[in-house]
């Protein structure tokens, strides 16, 4: 809290994995974790839409942005939830979505950001967890332009199409792979 009133501290943090859909529940149920919006960033196109990002060519990625409570859900937590959600060896998308508005990307919004983000890539790079090189990028936050109302949500709005989706992209497989082995639940050990 905000020593000077009642409210919370509010950060953000920005993320890409692939598509947006499927990075925005495994925050959303977070504590602490106040919300998370679709959306694009890190190209050059002002207010691009869903089609101009698909067509590669506006230099955006699909990515979320989640507004969180530093008091009471750490970034480095963040951090953990989300090498958890993608294949971060994978440079050339993520999954069945090709191309590089699905590459993975931490963007980091203060030094702070950007240090930590550094040093959990560093830390999973040197676990031997996976076969090849970490290749997610590390790069400072540009604007964050919301996505279309349709697609946020998604999982919600349209949840068997959605749980289809993800489970023939190869999303779950590569997740249970990679990261079953560890046996905690990952709110168990936040």
């Amino acid at each position: 809290m905000n020593p000077n009133t009642s409210e919370p501290k509010i950060e953000l943090a920005t993320f890409s994995g692939g598509c947006f859909w499927c990075m925005v529940s495994p925050f959303q149920e977070m504590d602490g974790v106040l919300q998370v919006l679709s959306g694009y960033t890190g190209g050059y196109k002002k207010n691009p839409t869903y089609e101009e990002v698909c067509s590669g060519s506006t230099g955006h990625y699909e990515a979320i942005q989640i507004t969180f409570d530093p008091d009471r859900i750490s970034y480095d937590e963040l951090l953990q939830i989300y090498w958890r959600q993608i294949d971060p060896t994978d440079s050339g998308g993520q999954f069945n979505d090709r191309g590089q508005s699905y590459q993975t990307a931490v963007f980091y919004h203060n030094e702070e950001q950007r240090q930590k983000a550094e040093a959990s890539k560093e830390e999973l790079s040197e676990s031997g967890r996976f076969h090849k090189p970490v290749v997610t990028k590390i790069i400072p936050a540009k604007t964050f332009y919301p996505a279309e109302e349709y697609h946020q949500d998604y999982h919600k709005k349209k949840a068997t199409g959605y749980k289809r989706y993800r489970e023939g992209s190869g999303r779950d497989t590569f997740i249970k792979e990679h990261w079953s082995k560890d046996k905690v639940d990952l709110k168990e050990k936040l």
